[in-house]
């Protein structure tokens, strides 16, 4: 009696152990390859990139886009939830998201008919709108909530494969984060608080980790519907903030510039997808 007693808390200890060491490798997955990616995108926006900002205006637009339509969008469908409840997720989003731009753009107007009379049109053009930032930020949270919970799942049902999804979502991250800081940084947010709000919410990926672990099966139900409302954020935030500003009259040359960072925007974001994908 008392062996078995013994044999049975030996199990109970290693299983604790086991669990335990699963719980520390999410947290570390997920806060790599959340946090990581922002890091890794910011020495590239604000190191190596930082001088071609027009051209990256163009190269966040359809490093958004992509995201969306090649990654995000094929992957909730995917699912076995009906498509009409996913596109109406999506229509949701995108009225939630106009909505907002509106509400921040009343703000921010009756705000600077308080305060000033002087600043022209012209002085505001070229900048993103704040509620254009505070979309990105919202649809990054989700769409890092979801990868948090797909990060544990992996984590759960084998720790080589939990490994290499951190991975694999770090290197499709990056790209997708460069858009996000360009974004904020054209809301004229400075480099630090662009890349402390980013970082914020690539941290959200820790806390999908998290509930993912305790209740993988009940959120694995609801990740389409994470991927459709991220989806929204970003295809808004491209069509109604980045594409206007790159809607003005150009020579022939910058035009094919223009368009040839927004076709590289869009080819990165795929071939590393479908690059971690494969993985």
């Amino acid at each position: 009696m008392i062996a078995s007693l013994d044999k049975m808390k030996a199990v109970f200890a290693r299983r604790m152990a086991a669990s335990t060491m699963v719980l520390l490798a999410i947290v570390m997955g997920t806060l790599t390859a959340g946090i990581g990616s922002v890091w890794l995108a910011a020495l590239l926006s604000f190191g190596v990139l930082e001088r071609y900002t027009q051209h990256m205006l163009s190269l966040a637009a359809g490093a958004l886009l992509a995201t969306a339509f090649m990654h995000l969008l094929p992957q909730a469908f995917e699912s076995q939830v009906d498509a009409h409840k996913l596109f109406m997720a999506l229509l949701v989003g995108l009225i939630f998201f106009f909505l907002l731009d509106k509400a921040e753009l009343w703000h921010h107007g009756h705000e600077h008919h308080q305060h000033s009379h002087d600043t022209t049109d012209s002085e505001l053009h070229g900048q993103s709108s704040p509620a254009g930032t505070w979309a990105v930020l919202a649809g990054d949270s989700v769409h890092c909530f979801g990868d948090g919970v797909l990060i544990a799942s992996a984590f759960m049902a084998d720790m080589r494969l939990g490994v290499i999804a951190a991975l694999a979502v770090l290197a499709h991250e990056v790209p997708h984060h460069m858009g996000d800081l360009l974004v904020l940084r054209a809301g004229a947010a400075n480099r630090r608080t662009a890349l402390i709000k980013v970082s914020l919410a690539g941290a959200v990926t820790a806390m999908g980790g998290l509930l993912g672990y305790a209740l993988v099966d009940l959120l694995r139900n609801y990740l389409p519907y994470f991927l459709v409302v991220a989806s929204s954020s970003f295809i808004y935030v491209a069509l109604a903030d980045l594409i206007p500003q790159l809607q003005r009259r150009l020579s022939a040359r910058q035009t094919v510039a223009q368009i040839a960072w927004l076709l590289a925007g869009i080819a990165l974001v795929t071939s590393v997808s479908a690059f971690a994908h494969r993985l």
